[in-house]
């Protein structure tokens, strides 16, 4: 799939901004599957400064300041991306979930880099009510692929999706309390579970190119911004029998030799595909907030407001015109 994503920021504010530090998580990650053919982000007023570089976890953030005064800031980034559905070796997602835990297992290729993601965070702590909901999923000697994805579908039956549920300050207690949330929460339900038997699982941000209702055209900037979860997936080296050529497998798991991530969405209850654009990941939402920073102003009141837009492009670069396909496969009038 090819996608031209729109993703704008606006600040509105009742008194002038007179300077503006922020941090943006907007440009998508350049991964197997997901190329990135082109990528820019604007920010108005014209900032004094307006710097790209990598974080730690490899993610594109965006510095930059404002220095003339302002009453609104907007922060846009339009990137057009290329998408392929991923592949998962079969033998890495057959193994015993317990041997995925890079704390107990640091000698397995890839745990160092893994370890991170099986701590505590800022946002998810590992609970007791997450660890015996997980271990419903995570009975012993489970398959890994199994045991994450029956977790992932619990979740997705058991809590319901309500944007006045919770804040961006919720914690795992809240939304246990609630049994209710958005994909930031669901994606943070899964990590405490997950972590909290040991397991490596990354916050994901990003973008889902969503279908318009039945009979309805795409309606642009309607999408939103999404959030779901990355298992870390240790590779199990497999060898062709005598005279055997390799197979997909075994060239997959030769090309990344310290592992597979298994992209987990349990909002909409299925593992993440070519319809997902990955912008960024980290150990939580904290970590990756599409926008964030600090102004100096006497303002007391401000606005937010945010448009993405997830849209088809053709292989010349032209728009598609996507209609809801209407219940039953019936033909739209006209």
């Amino acid at each position: 799939m090819r996608y031209r994503v729109t993703h704008r920021t606006t600040y509105t504010y009742d008194e002038p901004v007179t300077d503006s530090y922020g941090l943006a998580y907007v440009t998508p990650r350049a991964l197997p599957g997901q190329e990135i053919e082109t990528t820019e982000v604007m920010v108005s007023p014209a900032p004094s400064d307006l710097t790209t570089r990598g974080d730690y976890l490899g993610n594109t953030v965006t510095y930059f300041q404002v220095t003339e005064p302002h009453r609104k800031l907007e922060v846009e980034a339009v990137s057009t991306v290329r998408t392929a559905e991923p592949e998962h070796p079969e033998a890495a997602l057959s193994q015993p979930w317990e041997r995925a835990r890079p704390l107990l297992h640091p000698d397995l290729p890839g745990a160092r880099h893994a370890t991170d993601f099986a701590l505590p965070s800022a946002l998810v702590a590992q609970t007791e009510q997450a660890r015996a909901y997980g271990a419903e999923s995570l009975t012993p000697g489970r398959p890994l692929g199994e045991a994450v994805t029956d977790l992932m579908r619990r979740v997705h039956a058991d809590f319901s999706y309500d944007k006045t549920a919770t804040t961006v300050t919720s914690t795992i207690p809240d939304i246990f309390s609630s049994r209710a949330g958005v994909c930031q929460d669901f994606a943070h339900l899964m990590l405490s579970c997950l972590r909290s038997h040991g397991l490596a699982v990354r916050y994901v941000s990003g973008y889902l190119a969503t279908d318009p209702p039945p009979g309805k055209p795409r309606i642009v900037g309607a999408d939103a911004s999404h959030a779901w979860a990355a298992v870390w997936l240790p590779a199990v080296p497999t060898v062709p029998a005598p005279g055997e050529e390799a197979g997909p497998a075994d060239v997959l798991a030769a090309q990344e030799p310290e592992g597979h991530w298994l992209a987990l969405d349990p909002t909409n209850d299925q593992w993440a595909g070519e319809r997902y654009v990955t912008v960024a990941w980290g150990r939580d939402y904290a970590d990756v907030p599409p926008v964030k920073g600090v102004i100096f102003t006497e303002a007391k009141r401000s606005t937010l407001r945010v448009s993405v837009d997830v849209a088809p492009m053709d292989e010349e670069g032209n728009l598609v015109e996507v209609v809801g396909a209407l219940p039953g496969g019936t033909p739209l009038d006209g």
